[in-house]
């Protein structure tokens, strides 16, 4: 037995970040390789048949048709809203345009 006190301990040794990174990677990698071999396989999905497929297809293509014709409906009252909106400006702007022209013409019949 060695009695001398001041013998020296081995210090523990010190990683730095980036071995506990590597570390760290190593048992997550791991972790998911045995995660994804022990895992149940998943049963293959069943075939669809032709007529169901069609079937299907239909139902896809009228929802989008329903879609379709209602976007247009749609677009259809904007476009009458617009027209309407513009028709009301061009009144507007004629009404002025004669209201102007009144003032025009008693501006020039009072300064002659």
């Amino acid at each position: 037995m060695n009695t001398n006190l001041h013998s020296q301990v081995p210090s523990p040794r010190v990683f730095s970040g980036e071995v506990w990174a590597a570390i760290a990677g190593a048992i997550g990698s791991a972790l998911l390789l045995a995660k994804r071999l022990l895992s149940p396989k998943a049963g293959k999905a069943e075939l669809l048949t032709r007529a169901d497929f069609y079937a299907e297809m239909l139902v896809t293509r009228d929802r989008i048709h329903a879609s379709h014709l209602a976007i247009l409906d749609k677009l259809d009252a904007n476009h009458r809203e617009v027209l309407a909106a513009l028709e009301r400006q061009v009144e507007r702007i004629n009404a002025l345009e004669s209201d102007l022209a009144r003032v025009d013409e008693r501006t020039r019949k009072a300064l002659w």
